[in-house]
């Protein structure tokens, strides 16, 4: 299948090695185009604009930054939608408002085109293995058009109502997961006195009901930033945590609730920023909390 990809950063470029490995022929765009030099290598194509890789391609995905990368790369100069569309299938994959997917999908089907979303969870790991979980949203016979392809990225496709549905459980699923992250900081403050070295200390509390599935993989990461010693590179840093967060306050506040605990994590994180954490991974959150409280 001739596939497009616009948006080649870390989840991008695994979910485009996972399509090429699955045997598609691939054609990528990104705002920064060094970030596709690694797939050309393997083989993809490297458009010039996205309304030159929506020309080359039968289903078209985008997993971009946010509202506004994704209003420039659909509908800027040379955008996706400067070019003919009709019969095309996109498959949005960003983390953003449900408000945003709709529109796009509206946008998009005026012009002849259709659209489902289709964010996911998971990290760079199983996009490379085909095995994130598809929260997906659009009408029926464009997500049974999709779901062939959608099987060979994602280890399980929830079709959970129409454009905008999948958008909603995102946010709800990386909520807790994202808070988590403070919450976890603080009962390190509690575990304290008992001096254990910090990679004992993560074992212990990844075995326990006290543990989201992630500190499975991620414990090792957190006891590593609480030796002090440095990571090897952002898995998720903390900006793109902040960005989740903000549209999750975001939509919130447009459904009429609050969201008291979100926000709380949301002021610790942009403090983390402040202090120059903000390209940094999240699960460093915990060893600068630690250090930032401490010091009061």
């Amino acid at each position: 299948m001739k596939i497009g990809l616009l948006g080649t950063g870390k989840m991008g470029s695994a979910i485009a090695e996972r399509l090429i490995d699955s045997g598609h022929s691939l054609t990528v765009w990104n705002r920064s185009a060094d970030k596709t030099e690694a797939l050309a290598k393997r083989g993809a194509t490297v458009a010039a604009s996205p309304a030159e890789l929506v020309a080359a391609s039968e289903v078209i995905l985008s997993i971009l930054t946010d509202a506004d990368a994704i209003e420039t790369v659909y509908f800027g100069a040379a955008g996706a939608m400067r070019t003919a569309v009709t019969g095309r299938l996109f498959i949005e994959m960003s983390t953003v408002r449900p408000a945003t997917e709709v529109a796009l999908a509206q946008r998009i089907e005026a012009r002849g085109g259709r659209m489902i979303e289709c964010p996911v969870g998971g990290t760079i790991g199983p996009a490379r293995d085909g095995k994130l979980f598809g929260l997906v949203g659009g009408a029926t016979e464009d997500v049974e058009r999709a779901r062939p392809l959608l099987l060979q990225m994602c280890r399980r496709v929830e079709h959970v109502g129409p454009v905008g549905a999948g958008a909603s459980l995102k946010l709800a699923i990386n909520l807790p997961l994202l808070v988590y992250w403070q919450a976890l900081s603080e009962a390190l403050a509690l575990a304290a006195p008992a001096g254990l070295d910090p990679v004992r200390l993560m074992d212990i509390i990844g075995d326990t009901s006290g543990a989201p599935a992630l500190l499975k993989f991620r414990g090792p990461v957190v006891a590593t930033a609480l030796a002090g010693k440095p990571l090897e590179a952002a898995h998720f840093n903390i900006d793109s945590i902040r960005k989740d967060l903000r549209t999750m306050l975001e939509e919130a506040t447009s459904l009429g609730y609050a969201l008291p605990t979100a926000a709380a994590a949301m002021a610790s994180f942009d403090a983390a920023a402040q202090d120059g954490m903000g390209s940094r991974d999240g699960a460093e959150l915990a060893a600068w909390w630690l250090a930032r409280a401490g010091s009061k």
